[in-house]
């Protein structure tokens, strides 16, 4: 969506060939083959665990996978580190690439002359930085929540686990 936005801003002219349909399908699949390679490896890697405790609770309404390692008798660091790894190369890229993209785009808008086009410009981008916040927000939440809220309630981290998985697909169309 910032790579559209960035496209549409700068080059406006252009947008129709560099943003063809044979490219936006190659950038869909890329994306969903990253994302499914990246997650695959997350049932393996607990398919290999023991679970021996005698009281198998999970603190989230789904199986977030820090939450499953918890419940495991043996060395988890390979899971650990593979979980931690893929969250930080995941949001660090993206947002990475996201920030680049509006940087060139603020730009580009601030070489505007008028005011009111600025605006205009900017108002475009609105809805892809509120979708990137609807969907960043509530994950950055769990995952402080999970590594630092220790001490806090149970329903805390039920209620954060379902913000996460509802809230993100409810307000993407609004």
């Amino acid at each position: 969506m910032s790579f559209d936005r960035y496209v549409a801003i700068c080059n406006p002219l252009r947008y129709a060939t560099v943003l063809t349909n044979a490219r936006i399908v190659a950038m869909g699949l890329g994306t969903v083959l990253r994302s499914f390679v990246l997650i695959v490896v997350f049932p393996i890697l607990l398919h290999r665990l023991p679970f021996c405790h005698p009281q198998n609770i999970l603190s989230h309404a789904y199986c977030l996978h820090v939450d499953m390692i918890k419940l495991a008798c043996t060395d988890v660091s390979l899971n650990s580190h593979y979980g931690l790894s893929i969250v930080l190369l995941t949001f660090g890229l993206d947002s990475a690439l996201i920030l680049i993209s509006y940087v060139l785009i603020l730009r580009s808008v601030l070489a505007i002359a008028s005011r009111e086009e600025r605006l205009k410009t900017l108002n475009t981008c609105v809805s892809h930085i509120l979708a990137v916040l609807i969907f960043y927000v509530p994950m950055v939440s769990v995952s402080i929540v999970h590594r630092f809220g220790a001490g806090l309630p149970q329903a805390v981290h039920i209620l954060m686990s379902i913000l996460y998985l509802f809230v993100p697909p409810m307000l993407n169309p609004v």
